[in-house]
């Protein structure tokens, strides 16, 4: 696993030239919650899917 400044900087490189800072800061918004995620779910602090379709349906 790669420290967590050169995943960022590996993201901002693979953006185009004209990319804006607008974009870049998303990229890695989505790229953070995606980490977080991940190690949410080595943790196991998940939620099942069954019960997330029960939450939606009271919407």
């Amino acid at each position: 696993m790669q420290p967590l400044k050169q995943e960022a900087i590996n993201a901002i490189a693979k953006l185009p030239d004209n990319a804006d800072m607008e974009e870049i800061m998303y990229r890695l918004y989505v790229l953070e919650n995606i980490r977080l995620g991940q190690q949410d779910s080595e943790l196991g602090k998940t939620t099942p899917a069954e019960e997330v379709l029960r939450v939606i349906e009271t919407w």
